[in-house]
């Protein structure tokens, strides 16, 4: 790779990552959460890379970070680059903001080669994409998909501070939220690391996302009978956390059999638990689960929804438990991708002769959000192990390029094809 005559400076593509990794909660690499002081030491990081870079900076109704480069017929419509800048606590450096830096230089690449696009390019750097504290994730993007409801602006987090605060501390203005909402789009890009293992385990350079799973929350509520852990029989016990137990094997075993069917992508994970009383010697009361589910087809979803209800309380009831409630936190439906996008940024990445996939996204994006409201396609870039949301995160630099130079070459294509029409 090092041979090829790049359409964007790596170099310097590299740097601008490295630079904005390090603004980090002090000794607790790399953690730029969203709303918090170094976010928004982040965020004055762009905004100067922005404007130096010759585009028109502004921050939405919505507290999105945009970057305008107009082009020669505004009523074509704009093409949107960009990803994210926040991180999960102790997330990486690349996941979002390596989209967001990508899309930054294609706009640098584009000014200094002189080369003005018939659409406007913006690039984006969308608001509060990771979970966070308030409560609700993608909060930049929904605003411009025109999905950010009154009561997701009334969310607060534990100190009492609203979502539609927040969004006034950086810069937005919540009263004005349906401002936020986009009907211009021509296309929507995303350049972001796999999160996953496939490109690494088939040496592959690129990743053409053909969609991005939906994702659905529940929260299982099983109860049992507190008791001496020591002066109750084992016969004579109903232990919610034995109830819990099998739950967590049946909805791995249901989901790993799923999986396995012709259907497209699923995966189901139960990553919480909570315990009352939560003592050594008292037998449990009651356990909180909450299952993560994703699937690439709706009715997939559905049918694991419908075993959750129907299946699982006789699942708990063999453990000596019951499930007493199951209560839906979340129910994001997937996004698929625009077929002729997909095909545009293959045809991208061939011509400058780097191998490609399609593939699903098993994590969540803003370019979820996106597909509501235009056209859109996602670039994946290869990651270390498939290792992401923690410091280990890495991707080598000549990896990072080739994405980048892929959208680079995407957007050019884009500006002159009708394929996405």
């Amino acid at each position: 790779m090092s041979g090829r005559n790049l359409p964007i400076d790596a170099r310097r593509l590299w740097d601008d990552v490295m630079e904005l990794a390090a603004v980090t909660e002090p000794g607790r690499p790399y953690t730029r959460s969203a709303f918090t002081p170094r976010f928004l030491e982040g965020r004055a990081f762009l905004a100067h890379k922005f404007a130096a870079a010759g585009l028109q900076v502004r921050i939405d109704a919505g507290g999105n970070l945009i970057g305008r480069r107009p082009g020669r017929s505004p009523a074509k419509g704009v093409i949107c680059i960009g990803s994210h800048s926040d991180t999960v606590p102790g997330g990486g450096r690349f996941d979002g903001a390596a989209g967001v830096i990508a899309a930054l230089e294609v706009a640098r690449a584009l000014a200094e080669r002189g080369h003005q696009l018939e659409h406007d390019l913006e690039v984006i750097d969308c608001l509060a994409e990771e979970a966070n504290v308030y409560g609700v994730s993608c909060i930049g993007s929904r605003a411009m998909a025109g999905r950010l409801t009154p009561e997701m602006l009334a969310y607060t987090e534990p100190g009492g501070e609203s979502v539609a605060r927040a969004i006034t501390r950086v810069g937005g203005d919540p009263d004005r939220i349906a401002e936020a909402r986009r009907g211009d789009v021509a296309a929507f890009l995303e350049l972001h690391i796999e999160q996953g293992r496939v490109l690494e385990s088939e040496n592959l350079d690129i990743g053409i996302v053909r969609a991005i799973v939906g994702i659905l929350r529940i929260a299982l509520t099983i109860e049992g009978r507190a008791d001496h852990a020591g002066a109750t029989p084992m016969d004579l016990r109903s232990d919610a956390l034995c109830g819990a137990a099998e739950a967590i094997l049946a909805v791995r075993a249901h989901a790993a059999m799923t999986a396995m069917e012709p259907t497209g992508y699923f995966a189901a994970t139960i990553g919480v638990i909570e315990v009352a009383p939560n003592a050594a010697n008292v037998v449990p009361a009651s356990a909180r689960l909450v299952i993560d589910a994703r699937a690439e087809r709706r009715e997939t979803m559905q049918r694991f929804a419908l075993w959750v209800e129907q299946d699982l309380p006789r699942v708990v009831a063999g453990a000596g438990a019951r499930l007493e409630r199951i209560v839906v936190l979340s129910d994001s439906p997937h996004a698929d991708a625009n077929a002729g996008l997909c095909e545009v940024v293959a045809e991208a990445a061939r011509s400058l002769g780097f191998s490609s996939r399609e593939m699903t996204s098993g994590a969540g994006h803003d370019a979820a959000m996106f597909s509501r409201i235009a056209p859109m396609a996602m670039i994946f870039t290869p990651c270390r192990d498939g290792r992401s949301h923690c410091a280990e995160e890495w991707v080598e630099p000549e990896q990072l390029a080739a994405g980048a130079a892929v959208l680079h070459e995407a957007v050019l294509r884009i500006d002159r094809s009708t394929k996405t029409s």
